[in-house]
């Protein structure tokens, strides 16, 4: 790590996670998160409007406690990076505020960036610096893409996407088809551990000759899942849990990794990187990996922690961003809920965005001491 690289905090609100990372260049000095996971869970689902009340309450304190673990001032900070999209309209709101009002008053640059290459570039974290171009498999509850990223931050191309259900959204609804709670995904991964993969044959959508190649189905699976449940239930018999589990889990990663591996050979790229909160499975971690060896590829995964929402994948691209010198965004940024994976950051449209001479000095000092 090295003192010249660039000091950069992340703001990441676009769903229920409020987090806030710290990183100089590729090394992450701070992550810290509050979750209101807990209380959606009574809902069986995320409620957009309590995330934001909890974005709301967490999102000083958060920023605090990550200066203090990183053991550095906000003043000393090279640029402040935030999710501007995709996500929940509001909570992105929350970030996007806050983090222009830190940048505000602490005359520091604001970079807007993408939510899906956040969780590309996070890995630079766990493994270095990305390979160009890099394979990206992105599986969470509101995503399941494949993109190519010759540079992370300007050039992002999607090759594939879900056509309904995200992977991850599947394992919530199926979660609660078998009374599990929510979030479903870390349930059925540890009940799957228990069962047997091949005991029920559920189906692998969108894998037929002539189906769009690296597109992703899993509303047809979480469909045929339910039902197959709703019949044993209705003959009055008991539905192995553990089996189903583990079947259902088997549709998902077989298909995921195996058009993965596809677009790898396809485009000529010869690693894969996997991101989202469904990268923390157990099960696609392994079976990634021993697709890839055989085919050759180079599997790069980063642990657990950082494949879920986080600031640190935030402050990650940020980063790469002031690294590159890559213009920084105005202060009139906005959230944008459908914001493309194109679009790795959002621009300002002047070249001196963050040059307020109407702000007072004396003013600022007050905003941020």
């Amino acid at each position: 790590m090295a003192a010249d690289e660039p000091l950069v905090l992340g703001i990441e609100t676009s769903c229920d996670e409020t987090g806030v990372g710290i990183v100089r260049g590729t090394t992450l000095l701070a992550d810290a998160v509050a979750s209101s996971v807990d209380t959606h869970a009574r809902f069986g689902g995320v409620v957009p409007e309590i995330a934001s009340r909890a974005h709301l309450e967490a999102m000083v304190p958060t920023i605090e406690r990550a200066l203090k673990e990183a053991g550095v001032s906000a003043r000393d900070l090279d640029g402040i990076a935030v999710t501007s999209g995709p996500g929940l309209a509001g909570a992105l709101l929350v970030g996007v505020s806050a983090a222009k009002a830190y940048a505000y008053a602490l005359d520091k640059p604001l970079y807007g960036v993408n939510h899906l290459a956040s969780h590309i570039c996070v890995d630079q974290l766990e493994h270095g610096p990305l390979p160009e171009p890099t394979m990206a498999l992105l599986v969470s509850g509101g995503h399941s893409s494949l993109l190519l990223a010759p540079d992370i931050t300007s050039d992002v191309r999607p090759l594939g996407a879900t056509i309904d259900d995200a992977a991850g959204e599947a394992f919530d609804k199926i979660a609660r088809v078998l009374d599990l709670g929510f979030p479903g995904g870390p349930v059925i991964d540890r009940l799957a551990r228990e069962g047997d993969p091949k005991a029920i044959a559920f189906p692998r959508g969108l894998t037929g000759p002539r189906d769009a190649p690296y597109d992703f189905s899993f509303s047809g699976l979480k469909t045929s899942v339910a039902r197959w449940i709703e019949a044993k239930r209705a003959a009055g018999e008991e539905v192995p849990v553990r089996d189903v589990a583990a079947s259902f889990q088997e549709a998902v990663v077989d298909v995921l990794t195996r058009k993965a591996v596809r677009a790898c050979k396809d485009e000529g790229v010869d690693h894969l990187m996997i991101g989202g909160g469904v990268a923390a499975n157990s099960r696609l971690r392994a079976l990634a990996q021993e697709r890839c060896q055989r085919a050759g590829i180079g599997l790069r995964v980063p642990r657990p922690k950082l494949c879920t929402d986080n600031g640190a994948m935030v402050a990650a691209l940020g980063a790469e961003m002031v690294a590159r010198n890559r213009r920084p965004s105005d202060l009139e940024l906005s959230a944008d809920s459908s914001l493309p994976v194109t679009e790795p950051h959002v621009p300002g449209k002047h070249q001196h965005a963050h040059d307020h001479d109407h702000v007072h000095e004396i003013s600022k000092d007050n905003l941020y001491s």
